[in-house]
Order: structure tokens, then C-alpha cells, then sequence
């Protein structure tokens, strides 16, 4: 099948450029300064074009278009480049500890968590030395939550003392990398400001349209809070139509999780898209539906209402993405383009990309497109499996009663539907099925049912919460003009508002239901590497190409890349199998050790304190999916645990371990402690009272000593200098990250 490009001219183009962005992600640092070569690059192009135009032929042609891709290629890696901001000269990274003040602006949304605020802060000045130095830079700030201290608001700007820290690695095995998610975000440092270090001194929004937006928004939220009752429900109003998710609970978040529905809460291009076609419909309903003039006004109130939504929504970023491809899919039918909706995707990443090059790592933005051209591709052809109205129209009989014939054909629309909305849901998958293993460790398998039912309430329900806010503004209006009027019009917005809180309850209630009803339909624990959501990927597109093409070659490719798939997985469990790990966690105030066997471990606590469902999630399941684990067991305390321990001294602890040795410390050492050889590591719990040379005495100074999460950090920033200055080799967990022992003698 031959490719036709002229009706896909930007998919040409946007490929070179998200090669030259990749390109840079992995081998940035080591590129010179690029935009010399993309001027050359471009001029030759330019040149080339001249030289093709002036001698027509295939030769001048396909030289020109070679240079286009180049310099596009080119192109992605300047333009990433330019945007990544820690190779500013004035950069905060320049002034390391330095910094006595920074005055910032208050960048971001602010995210409520139970015990913080935290929020972007973007740099415009240090003072170093006593004297104030323009400077730039991201820093993901935390301050402590309490009743006295105001929200921190966008435009806030701020007066810090101290310096910030450079982001954190993960700090523990597996664990997500959230340093990488804040440089792909263009913040690279991180601080948390106690109330006295910081003083707002003045407000200054760096863009006021998004300070009006995200004004507009949290008034808007005011309507919601005023008129749905049920908090769980308030909280599903807001997050399906304004995408404000603060007040959703973990507990249902993790619902929504295990069905595939998250993206239900998540305002993007489902919300965007109804009302696309919402105004298409009613557009539509009004006579005389030809001539530009007509296709133009359809187009200006079609952009109108989508910006307006998006301005509602404060202008978040998956908002955003969903508005830009939607205008340019208005833009094309206005002029009446034949182009196609694979070359206005091109059209709308390409743009995105040159504003934004890091986007192209934002997992919202990956599988927002990899949906649509999913479904843009697959979903008419899943639909042709079948046709349910010929199916029920076969059915029909001339001898049948009219209601059994009307019977049939009501059939026939109603499974008509579903198969059509089964089809486009199983396209979306088929392409995001990757990524979801990759970012997300899981595939809900009731993603179908699920999704079923609670997409159509869901998007009757962002209609009916449109219409809420609609008819609330009528009634400001009505107000300036009659109290009264207004007075009677509540009472429909009242009566709205309830069937809004039914529909929620609804689609909520059914999310649990399938949760209840299929707690095995969840596959959990998967992990891949990224070679091989690539692998999968390439799989996917081979056998999308045999039932295209019908040609075998293309099935012995798939089957091929699925066999390098396996034997990845099998190469990857066998190096696994004899690795054996002593692992020192970092979690906060706790001391946890994992005794690692292959793709088996037992997490000992020494506190005699379970760990909390988030500690286990986000600090010990990471590391266990990465290795494919199949047993972890927790054990509040060594002694119901199968390692093999002994208290030598009351504060002293031996354990035993695949032939390392391991002493932990949490109290004073007694003089007449036996001295213990060859140990590994000695680790130092709970400020534990001793000094090099009682450590010395009785384990020597070849072992680590290691400062586990129990210590506080005035003992450590002490004890760590006073050990080093001994010639002990010192490692702090809650700095450096978990302590790793390999097993073997």
C-alpha cells in the first residue's frame, strides 16, 4: 500500500522534529551550541528550493526535501535546547549554596495535601555576597498547611530567605524519578520554607489572561460548591468539568485507577471534544447551512465557545492541547481543506512541540494523541466487524406485529451504539496499551464495562454541569434587573444542579460496583523497560500492517519482535533469579531493611511499626514491580521475621545475611562488647550514641556507616563529619538514597 504524503505533508514534517527533540533528551549535554548550524541548514534549504524550482527533476526535488528534514531535525534539537533552562548564564544552579534571598513569583496552580501547600515558584533575583543578581530558575516549594497561614496564590511574589536544594534522585529502588519530571518542567531545585523564612511583598501575575483564568475557575468551582451537597460528589463535579481535583479522595481516585476511567476526572479532550460537538449539532439545526460566510461564523463561535471553556478551566495544559487540535480541526473544515485528521494531528503536535519541546515527555500529551490516532485510524474499522442494524434488520419479518418490527429496529440503533462506542474504546487502548504498562504498572482489564457506561453519564453530565453554570449566570444577570425574577430562576438551577448530583452519584456508584464485582480484574505489578514498550510497539504496528496489506512478511515481523519481547523478559528474570540485596530503605523517620532473594523479599521494620499503605506504596512497591516480584512479605519487627538476628547488647543488633554481616545501633556500645569482623555496614538508628573510636574498637573501620531515616539531620550533618574525619566511609539514606548490600561472601 502506497503512502500518499500529499494530504500528510505535516506528518513528514513533525517526525524529523520529534526525532530532534529525543535526540537531545539522551545527548543533550554533550552538543555544542546548535543554532549556527540550523541558520546554515535552513539556508541551504531555502537555496536548495531556488536551485529545484529553477531545474525541475527528481534528483533537485528529493535533494531540497532532504535538507527540510535535516534542518527540521536540527530544529528539535535547538529548539530543545534553547528551552531547557539550567544553560542560562544567571541560572540558579550557578549560585549553588550561595544564595542568601531569592525573590520569586509564584508560578502554579497550589496542590492541597494534608499537611503542606506546594506550588512552582519561578526566580527573578539572588542576593549573593550582600548584593542582589537577576537570576532564573523553577523551584518546587512545600510550607507547612495550617489555619493562619493564607493559600499561596498565582502572582504572589515572595521574598525567601535561604537557598534552595538541587531536586532530589529517587531515593529508593524503582521509585519514580520526580528530579526527571521536574526538569522536563524546567525546575531543577526544590525547598521547603517554614512560615518565618518567607514574606509576600508584592503580587505581580507573570501572565495576567492566566491570573483572570484561574481566578475565573476557582469562581466558577464556587458554583459547584454552592449547589452539589455531597462532598464526594462536589468533589466529581469539579474535577470532571473544571479538572480542580483537590478535594477527590485517595480512596476514589484509586477506583477510578483500577477501572480505567481516570480520565473521566481528568479535563482534556473528552470535555472539549462534547462541546465541539455539542455546537456542531446545534450549528447543525439552522437553516441555510452553506456559503463561507456561514462556514466562517460557525468556525469564530466554535473557537469561541472551546477558548472559553478552556479560559473556565483556568487554562490548564491538558486543556490546552485538547483546545489546539480541536481549533485547528474548526480552522480546516472552515476553509473546506480536504486534509486529513492524521495531517491536522501532525499540524497541531508540530505547533505544540515548537512552543513547548518538552511536552513531547508529558505523559498526558503521549496518550492524548496516541489516542486520537488510535481511534482516528482503528475505530471505523473495528466498527465494519459488525453491523448490528443489518443484524436486526434481517430479523424483521413482513408477518410481524408492528411493535415486534419497531422492536427490532430500536434494537438495531441501541446495539448500533454500543458496538460503536466498544469499537472506539478498544481502539484507544490498542495504542495507549503501552504506555499504560510502562507509566502505570497496570492494565485494567474491566477498562470495557467499565467504561461502558460511566463515559456516556459522564459526558451527559458535563452537558447538565454546563447548563448549571450557564443558567447560575442568567441568574446574576436577571439579578441586576429584578431581585425577585432572580429568586424564582434559582429554583431551576437548584432543580438542575440536582439531576447533575444524581448523575454523578450514577457513574460513581458504578465505578465502585465494578470494582466490587471484579476485584480481579485488575493486573497489577507489570513492569517494562522502555526498550520494550518500544518492542510492544513495534509489534502492534506489524500486525496493524499484516491485516492492512495481507502480506505474511509483516505477521513474521510481529511475530518476531514479540519473540525478542519474551526473550527480554526471560533474559531480565534470569539475571534477576541469584541476585541477592540487603536493601537500607530511605523512608522518613522509619528504619526498614529488605532482605531481596531474586524476585522474592521480606521488608522487616525495626520500629515494630507496620509500614502505612502510602509508605508500601510509593517506597517499597516501585522496587518490587521493577523486579517482577512475586513475594514480599512485611514483618513488623525482626523477631517474627525469617532473618537470622540476634541482640548481642541491649542497642546493639547482629543480623546475618547470605554471608554479610550487619550491625545496627540505636543505643550506646558497652565496653566490653566482643569486637565483630568483616561486617558490611553498621547502621546508625535513632541518634544512637557513639563515636568513632567505640565503633572502631568493636567492627573496625572497613564497614559503611550508615544513617538510616531515623536520624534526625542536625545528628547526621554532626556525626557525618566526626566519622568521616575518623576515616570511616559515611552514607545518609535520607540524602543519598537506600544503602545496597549485595548478598555472597
Amino acid at each position: 500500500m502506497e503512502v500518499k504524503w500529499a494530504p500528510n505533508a505535516f506528518v513528514r514534517l513533525v517526525l524529523p522534529l520529534m526525532a530532534g527533540i529525543l535526540t537531545y533528551l539522551y545527548f543533550g549535554p554533550e552538543l555544542p551550541v546548535l543554532w549556527p548550524l540550523l541558520a546554515v541548514l535552513t539556508a541551504a534549504f531555502l537555496g536548495g528550493q531556488l536551485w529545484a524550482a529553477r531545474r525541475p527533476g527528481p534528483g533537485a526535488t528529493d535533494a531540497a526535501g532532504l535538507l527540510a528534514l535535516t534542518a527540521l531535525y536540527v530544529a528539535g534539537l535547538t529548539l530543545t535546547q534553547q528551552a531547557t533552562e539550567s544553560r542560562a548564564p544567571d541560572h540558579l544552579y550557578r549560585f549553588g549554596q550561595q544564595i542568601e534571598f531569592y525573590r520569586a513569583v509564584v508560578d502554579d496552580y497550589t496542590v492541597l495535601r494534608p499537611a503542606t501547600y506546594a506550588t512552582t515558584v519561578r526566580v527573578s533575583a539572588v542576593r549573593v555576597g550582600g548584593r542582589w543578581r537577576p537570576a532564573v530558575g523553577g523551584i518546587r516549594v512545600s510550607i507547612p498547611r495550617t489555619d493562619t497561614l493564607p493559600v499561596p496564590r498565582y502572582g504572589d511574589v515572595w521574598l525567601v530567605r535561604g537557598a534552595p536544594a538541587p531536586s532530589k534522585a529517587p531515593l529508593n529502588p524503582g521509585e519514580f524519578d520526580y528530579r526527571r519530571y521536574l526538569h522536563y518542567h524546567q525546575i531543577y531545585h526544590q525547598h521547603f520554607i517554614h512560615p518565618d523564612q518567607y514574606q509576600r511583598i508584592a503580587v505581580e501575575p507573570p501572565s495576567l489572561l492566566r491570573a483572570v483564568a484561574m481566578r475565573a475557575a476557582r469562581a466558577v468551582e464556587g458554583v459547584f460548591r454552592q449547589y452539589v451537597h455531597a462532598r464526594r460528589e462536589y468533589a466529581l463535579a469539579s474535577a470532571l468539568v473544571l479538572g480542580i481535583k483537590d478535594d477527590v479522595d485517595q480512596q476514589t481516585k484509586q477506583a477510578y485507577a483500577n477501572t480505567g476511567t481516570t480520565h473521566i476526572m481528568a479535563v482534556s479532550g473528552l470535555q472539549v471534544g462534547l462541546l465541539f460537538g455539542a455546537v456542531s449539532w446545534l450549528l447543525g439545526l439552522l437553516p441555510g447551512r452553506r456559503g463561507p460566510l456561514f462556514r466562517l461564523l460557525t468556525a469564530l463561535l466554535g473557537l469561541a465557545v472551546i477558548w472559553s471553556y478552556a479560559f473556565l478551566t483556568g487554562l490548564s495544559a491538558s486543556v490546552l492541547r485538547a483546545a489546539v487540535m480541536f481549533s485547528f480541526l474548526i480552522v480546516a473544515r472552515a476553509t473546506d481543506r480536504q486534509t486529513s485528521m492524521y495531517n491536522l494531528l501532525a499540524v497541531a503536535a508540530f505547533v505544540l512541540l515548537c512552543y513547548d519541546p518538552y511536552l513531547l515527555c508529558d505523559v498526558g500529551f503521549q496518550l492524548s494523541f496516541l489516542a486520537v490516532l488510535s481511534i482516528v485510524y482503528l475505530q471505523p474499522r473495528i466498527a465494519r466487524w459488525w453491523e448490528p442494524k443489518e443484524f436486526c434488520l434481517d430479523r424483521q419479518r413482513p408477518w410481524q406485529p408492528p411493535l415486534v418490527q419497531k422492536a427490532w429496529k430500536g434494537l438495531g440503533v441501541a446495539l448500533d451504539w454500543t458496538w460503536q462506542a466498544t469499537a472506539l474504546s478498544l481502539a484507544a487502548q490498542v495504542a495507549t496499551f503501552p504506555l499504560g504498562l510502562f507509566y502505570f504498572h497496570q492494565f485494567p482489564l474491566s477498562f470495557l464495562l467499565s467504561n461502558l457506561v460511566a463515559v456516556p453519564i459522564s459526558s451527559l453530565a458535563v452537558y447538565v454541569g454546563i447548563v448549571v453554570l450557564l443558567l447560575k449566570g442568567l441568574v446574576g444577570l436577571v439579578g441586576l434587573v429584578s431581585g425577585g425574577a432572580a429568586h424564582a430562576l434559582d429554583y431551576l438551577v437548584q432543580a438542575v444542579a440536582w439531576v447533575f448530583e444524581c448523575m454523578i452519584w450514577c457513574f460513581n456508584e458504578y465505578i465502585f460496583l465494578i470494582g466490587r464485582l471484579m476485584p480481579g480484574a485488575l493486573v497489577a505489578g507489570i513492569h517494562i523497560t522502555a526498550p520494550q514498550a518500544w518492542l510492544i510497539f513495534a509489534v502492534i504496528l506489524a500486525l496493524l500492517a499484516f491485516f492492512a496489506l495481507k502480506k505474511l512478511s509483516w505477521l513474521i515481523t510481529a511475530c518476531t519482535l514479540l519473540g525478542v519481547f519474551a526473550g527480554s523478559r526471560v533474559w531480565a528474570a534470569r539475571q534477576l533469579a541469584p541476585d541477592e540485596q540487603l536493601v537500607i530503605y530511605s523512608i522518613p523517620r522509619r528504619s526498614v531493611l529488605g532482605f531481596w532473594q531474586g524476585a522474592q523479599a521480606d521488608i522487616v521494620t525495626l520500629d515494630s511499626l507496620a509500614l502505612s499503605e502510602t509508605e508500601r506504596t510509593y517506597r517499597i512497591v516501585p522496587g518490587s514491580i521493577q523486579r517482577n516480584a512475586r513475594r514480599v512479605s512485611y514483618w513488623p519487627g525482626w523477631r517474627g521475621s525469617p532473618v537470622p538476628a540476634r541482640v548481642a547488647e541491649p542497642g546493639l543488633l547482629l543480623l546475618a545475611w547470605r554471608g554479610r554481616p550487619l550491625a545496627v545501633l540505636n543505643g550506646r556500645l558497652s565496653g566490653a562488647t566482643r569486637p565483630v569482623p568483616g561486617l558490611a555496614a553498621v547502621v546508625l538508628r535513632r541518634n544512637a550514641r557513639v563515636n568513632p573510636e567505640e565503633v572502631a574498637a568493636v567492627f573496625g573501620k572497613a564497614p559503611r556507616i550508615v544513617f538510616d531515616s531515623s536520624c534526625k539531620s542536625w545528628y547526621v550533618a554532626r556525626q557525618d563529619s566526626v566519622f568521616q574525619a575518623a576515616g570511616f566511609r559515611t552514607h545518609d539514606v535520607a540524602l543519598h538514597g537506600a544503602f545496597i548490600v549485595r548478598g555472597g561472601p
